[in-house]
């Protein structure tokens, strides 16, 4: 498709069904880390807005650790990983119950939706999430995503709620994701160096992924930082989802269209859910690698992965979990469900459809990842 110009990604915005919107713990709370009625109550002002105007809104906010923390009786956010699930145990009915207070001004509910990496990472898990979203935003309610940090471990996670805010748009088929933080805008490079210049419009955030220089969270609130902003922009764009970033002071102009903050362009056309749940949201299990002739059908983009070109296996999967692709270096070129589980794909390696079929029968004769279920890395 053509490249949408500046104008059309604000109207789109401005015109969008369903929203995504992502807002930091640094934008909800005070410094001293409690939480900042006015700050939340400005935010649920604008967001009700928009849904009175009929746009179907999904709210994924931080803030259960730093509502937690204070009256816990710290002074600060914790650093290890068990007292911060017992803050974000704290913090959440703390945040929620703000929530539901804020919103019954307008005559609007707010679901709960705590949501762990395993959600997002196993298709059963992902359709159940989607299936109770959707229903949620049927029934006139904004559903308020969180990560569940209170079951979340170290080693699987999303770690700051970003990303997780992009997959919830692509989990929703949203047509705006709305990135709000503590900064006006994307700049050329921190907005404290000299000569940083704000920009508008990101046509190509993938070229902005590698030109525009950013630097992580320091707000001692948030886990975030520009750099993760800048990933779920891209996870939107390659996902046909306009985004803007902006502060959260700006939510009510970003969402009614107006030339606030930074928008990003999608850079193609939304591809079925399914692809984007393997590119974005599946954490693979397992590795194939394939010689020179299979990685360049792969990478052609029209091709399954047959059995043939496969030279070897690693990781312990199921049928239907997902896997890395990688060449004889190495590198990673895809992403795909598997057809089999892997202590069956041994044998069939090096050997061509007939063979397996001759060999083993009908329910081999298949490709290791069909095309329908790869998407390119």
């Amino acid at each position: 498709m053509a490249q949408p110009t500046h104008e059309r990604v604000r109207r789109s915005i401005a015109q969008a069904q369903t929203i995504v919107v992502k807002v930091g713990s640094s934008s909800l709370t005070k410094p001293s880390g409690h939480l900042d009625p006015a700050k939340l109550d400005a935010l649920v002002a604008a967001l009700a807005c928009a849904r009175l105007q009929g746009a179907r809104i999904v709210l994924v906010s931080s803030g259960a650790i730093a509502a937690g923390f204070g009256p816990l009786g710290f002074e600060r956010r914790p650093a290890d990983i068990a007292t911060q699930q017992a803050c974000a145990s704290v913090g959440q009915g703390l945040l929620m119950a703000r929530y539901e207070v804020s919103f019954s001004r307008f005559g609007i509910r707010v679901g709960q939706i705590l949501i762990t990496a395993e959600d997002t990472i196993r298709a059963t898990q992902y359709h159940n999430a989607q299936r109770t979203l959707d229903r949620l935003l049927d029934l006139g309610v904004v559903p308020v995503v969180n990560e569940n940090d209170a079951l979340a471990n170290n080693e699987i996670r999303f770690g700051d709620n970003d990303r997780l805010s992009a997959l919830v748009a692509n989990i929703v088929r949203a047509d705006a994701l709305v990135l709000l933080t503590d900064v006006d805008a994307l700049y050329t490079a921190p907005p404290s160096q000299p000569g940083s210049k704000k920009i508008d419009f990101v046509p190509d955030v993938e070229r902005a992924l590698n030109e525009v220089k950013v630097a992580g969270s320091s707000s001692g609130v948030g886990t975030g930082g520009m750099v993760t902003k800048l990933e779920a922009a891209h996870m939107a764009a390659v996902s046909g989802i306009p985004a803007v970033l902006t502060c959260a002071a700006n939510a009510g102009p970003a969402l009614m269209g107006d030339p606030v903050g930074t928008a990003f362009a999608p850079i193609k056309r939304r591809g079925s859910s399914r692809r984007l749940w393997i590119k974005f949201a599946s954490h693979p299990r397992g590795v194939l690698v394939v010689d020179t002739g299979a990685a360049q059908a792969v990478r052609a983009g029209r091709a399954s992965l047959l059995s043939a070109g496969v030279l070897e296996v690693r990781g312990d999967f199921s049928a239907g979990d997902p896997i890395w692709i990688d060449d004889e270096s190495g590198k990673h070129i895809a992403k795909g469900l598997s057809g089999y589980d892997s202590e069956e794909i041994p044998r069939m390696l090096g050997r061509n459809t007939a063979q397996l079929r001759r060999f083993f029968g009908d329910e081999y004769a298949h490709p290791l990842v069909h095309r329908d279920n790869l998407v390119l890395v």
